[in-house]
Formats: structure tokens, C-alpha cells, sequence
């Protein structure tokens, strides 16, 4: 297999268990051991922990970048487009329930470790949040994008959560439909403005 490949393997099997264990609690050996490699292999690839988080925080940043193109390649309308990031919670339901939103987790827990490498992984909700805004300017509402962005994030952080500690998918859809009523509603008074 190749050093690339190898490597690819890597962060993704780390980047699923930091997402199912959380960063304190994922070890280099459980790492190689999804993987299949020995300690020795993965020493080749990453010497330090915070070298694989850092991969991790840079895939994730990748993979978004490129689920965000495909969501403008796809959708012509912005207010479709929003539609999409408002139903990433249910899209990814039972991942979220049983772990959480990848983002929100493990922002919270290199916050709480107070690691460095927080405002890296924050720069996730920055990508959404710029992302979501330019949407929100596409609507006509250039003023407010901003808040409207960080309202819609505060939202989908929220429903996650309770997602998580409640289990009920009922409760999911629910609050994704709220949403969606109020982004009809953002959008039918921008096209009478």
C-alpha cells in the first residue's frame, strides 16, 4: 500500500474514533489497530497525537469545503442550499445520536482540554458560518446574513444536542420543519421586498 494511502487510512480511522471516543480517549494503539499497523508503521506517518488531530481538523475542513461545493453544484437556490445544512441533522441522524455533532463535540472537548488546536477546529463552524452568510446575501438579506448565518447554526448545535441526549428522531424532524417554516419565511419576505 502506499505511504499516501496509508496515511489516508490513518486519519480516517482516527478521525471516526475521536468522533466515537473523543480525542482524550483515542490512543495512538487503537488507532494502528483499526488501521492494521504496528506502532512502529504508525510512527512513520505521525509522531505526535496532536500531528493526527491536526490531519483530522484538515480532512474535515477538506471533506466540508467539498460537501459545500456540491451542495451549490446541485441546488440553483440558496434557500435550498440552507434547506441542505438544515437537514445535515437528519441526514447524519443516528451518528448524531449516538455521538453527537462531529464539529460541536470536539470543539466543546479541546475547549474543555484547553488545547491549542481549538480555534482550528472551531474554524469548522467559521467555514459554515461564512458559507451560510453568503447564502443569506444571496437571499437578499446582506444586512443580516450574519446573525441569520449564526441563528441557523445556534439551531442545528441545539437540535444535535438534544438529538444526542434524548434519542428522539420525532423530536428531530420536528425541529428541523420549524426551521425550514422560518427560512420560508425569510425567503418569501425578501421576495417582497
Amino acid at each position: 500500500m502506499a505511504r499516501s494511502e496509508t496515511r489516508a487510512q490513518i486519519v480516517a480511522a482516527a478521525d471516526r474514533l475521536i468522533y466515537e471516543r473523543g480525542f482524550e480517549h483515542t490512543s495512538f494503539t487503537t488507532i494502528a489497530e483499526a488501521v492494521g499497523l504496528s506502532r512502529g508503521n504508525f510512527y512513520y506517518h505521525f509522531k505526535t497525537k496532536d500531528e493526527i488531530l491536526a490531519a483530522v481538523i484538515d480532512s474535515r475542513i477538506e471533506t466540508t469545503r467539498g460537501m459545500l461545493r456540491c451542495w451549490e453544484d446541485e441546488a440553483a437556490e440558496p434557500a435550498e442550499r440552507i434547506r441542505r445544512f438544515i437537514r445535515i441533522v437528519e441526514t447524519n441522524g443516528a451518528d448524531i445520536r449516538d455521538f453527537g455533532c462531529p464539529v460541536g463535540t470536539l470543539t466543546a472537548e479541546l475547549a474543555k482540554l484547553h488545547h491549542p488546536s481549538r480555534p482550528e477546529a472551531a474554524a469548522l463552524f467559521t467555514l459554515f458560518r461564512d458559507w451560510l452568510g453568503t447564502q443569506f446575501t444571496a437571499l437578499g438579506h446582506a444586512a443580516e446574513a450574519d446573525a441569520m448565518a449564526l441563528h441557523v447554526l445556534a439551531f442545528s448545535q441545539g437540535i444535535a444536542t438534544l438529538a444526542n441526549a434524548f434519542g428522539n428522531e420525532d423530536f428531530v424532524r420536528r425541529e428541523v420543519e420549524r426551521l425550514e417554516a422560518w427560512l420560508a419565511d425569510c425567503t418569501s419576505k425578501s421576495a417582497r421586498s
